[in-house]
């Protein structure tokens, strides 16, 4: 039997081309008892190689095992046209192109003459595509298999539905829509490729060469700063040397963008964040397009949802895709046990003036060591029994350990509640949500990681008001008379609400401006090795 061959350097239509003409060739120097032969082995090869997927099989089943990647019509060749397209852009999405090795299967596709070969790479090409499509839809790695705190697992678009749609659709667009749709993701893949540009031709020049510079001075040092914002773009080209008005603007801007007071003045913190190398801000980049692939749900995130970025220490109601509400936020402490978790759940009532109850984490690490020392500390929580009866304070707690201690612990709903006036649920295993607090104060520091795990709000008055407006006339009135009359209430949201926890070290504004916060919980830097580990690279054009 004649073989046919073709070398591929590299991945290119040129080359797809001539395999897709092969593919086709091969069948036609058979006679007709061949083909029939052909056809067997061919149909055998895929429902061997069909693998565990029933929704696969079934789709093959449905369609008598026509090929819909490796047959002579201008229909496979287009969505193998389609396919390899796409493949030769993974690494534009921060994809690990090593995974997909498309140049080897060009050149099985090159090489096969047999039904049985032409069977197997039909199922080649299927895995290859489906693996593709589930990357670059809902992420290439799980995260809650790297990081403890990523409570989310990728939500796998169904493979029957992604086959269905390559043979009813045009193969290009079904490929151009894989990637998630949302303005966030296009604006992060436009940063990376801006960044990996401007990294080929020389990056943003030499660091900055000492620790902190204020308005007025000049030097050296000076002329790096101004450099190194020009050449990020937050000042014009200019020969001054001096720290002047538009060298502060342009300090207070990058400050915006990076979460730091924006004083005008480059002191420690700030100096950190300019000196960082435009390699690291890429893979906070890349890190940010995986993440924002996991929250590429069929079900989507919801018309009207609640989004809080953690590193950000914001929350924020999103309606239509815009903005409509935002307060700060404090966040978990970054002790291992109090850092706050990554997950989306729904929101479905709020509670005005709760009372906290207790975790039982918290009684007995904090509270039980105290009560053994001193029954009548923290006397501004109740011991409760398992009846519900509050326990007095007139006897010892000293023999109690951690595991023996009986009891559960409250606070009464009052103006020093730990939870303040309100508090906003979607009931999770977490033990999770968002509410008041007392302590305001903290909500004027930079880095708010002061929690246990909830999240603190700064403005959960307003908060209350926006999520209780689609369904009462006058929400501040009716919030108002709930919290004047002191008892604790539970108020129905009549629409539950997602709630979405993320983390997101690298995000853009609508206009498509890059910001950048620092990885206080190091989650970040253990899904970029992650992603490293499966092939992911630093495209920077350096050798």
């Amino acid at each position: 039997m004649q073989r046919f061959s073709i070398s591929f350097g590299r991945t290119s239509i040129a080359a797809l081309l001539a395999a897709g003409v092969l593919l086709t060739a091969a069948p036609r120097v058979l006679a007709q008892d061949g083909l029939s032969f052909q056809l067997t082995a061919y149909k055998q090869a895929v429902a061997e190689r069909m693998g565990e997927d029933e929704s696969v099989s079934a789709f093959y089943r449905a369609r008598g095992f026509e090929p819909i990647w490796t047959g002579p019509s201008d229909e496979d060749r287009a969505r193998r046209a389609a396919l390899f397209d796409a493949l030769s852009m993974a690494a534009d999405h921060g994809l690990p192109a090593r995974r997909y090795d498309a140049d080897a299967l060009l050149a099985r596709m090159a090489s096969a003459t047999t039904g049985r070969e032409r069977g197997e790479l039909e199922i080649a090409l299927t895995n290859l595509y489906l693996r593709f499509a589930h990357d670059i839809q809902t992420g290439a790695i799980d995260g809650s298999q790297i990081v403890t705190g990523i409570k989310r697992t990728p939500t796998r678009h169904p493979s029957g539905e992604l086959l269905t749609r390559l043979v009813t659709e045009e193969p290009t667009v079904v490929m151009r829509d894989l990637a998630p749709r949302t303005g966030e993701y296009t604006r992060l893949m436009r940063a990376k490729l801006q960044l990996e540009h401007r990294i080929a031709h020389g990056g943003w020049g030499s660091v900055v060469p000492i620790q902190s510079l204020k308005p007025g001075a000049s030097g050296n040092a000076v002329v790096a700063l101004r450099n190194r914002l020009n050449a990020m773009g937050y000042l014009r080209a200019s020969l001054s040397g001096t720290y002047d008005a538009d060298m502060e603007a342009a300090v207070r801007l990058f400050q915006e963008d990076h979460g730091i007071e924006a004083d005008g003045i480059v002191g420690p913190t700030t100096m950190r964040e300019i000196n960082t190398a435009p390699e690291e801000r890429l893979k906070s980049i890349i890190v940010a397009m995986e993440r924002e692939r996991w929250l590429n749900r069929p079900e989507g995130r919801g018309k009207r949802h609640v989004l809080v970025n953690l590193v950000d220490y914001h929350a924020q109601i999103i309606d239509d895709d815009k903005l409509t509400f935002e307060t700060r936020a404090v966040i978990g402490h970054q002790a291992m046990d109090r850092r706050t978790p990554e997950f989306s759940d729904v929101m479905d009532h709020m509670v005005i003036n709760p009372s906290w109850y207790v975790p039982r984490s918290i009684i007995v690490k904090e509270y039980l060591p105290l009560l053994r020392n001193n029954p009548g500390a923290v006397g501004h929580l109740q011991i409760v029994d398992s009846r519900g009866q509050v326990v007095g304070r007139g006897r010892s707690f000293a023999g109690y350990s951690a595991r023996s201690f009986p009891f559960s612990m409250k606070q009464p709903p009052g103006p020093r509640n730990a939870l303040g006036s309100v508090k906003f649920m979607f009931p999770n295993k977490y033990n999770i949500y968002l509410h008041d607090t007392p302590s305001q104060h903290l909500f004027s520091q930079s880095v708010r990681t002061f929690s246990h795990g909830c999240i603190r709000l700064d403005d959960p008055h307003d908060f209350a008001y926006a999520l209780l407006a689609p369904q009462q006339a006058d929400p501040q009135s009716y919030f108002q008379r709930i919290l004047g009359s002191g008892s604790e209430t539970r108020v129905e949201l009549e629409t539950p609400i997602p709630v979405h926890l993320i983390y997101r070290t690298a995000f853009t504004q609508a206009k498509g401006q890059v910001n950048f916060r620092p990885d206080v919980y190091s989650r970040d830097q253990r899904l970029w090795q992650a992603l490293a580990n499966e092939g992911v690279v630093l495209r920077t054009g350096r050798s």
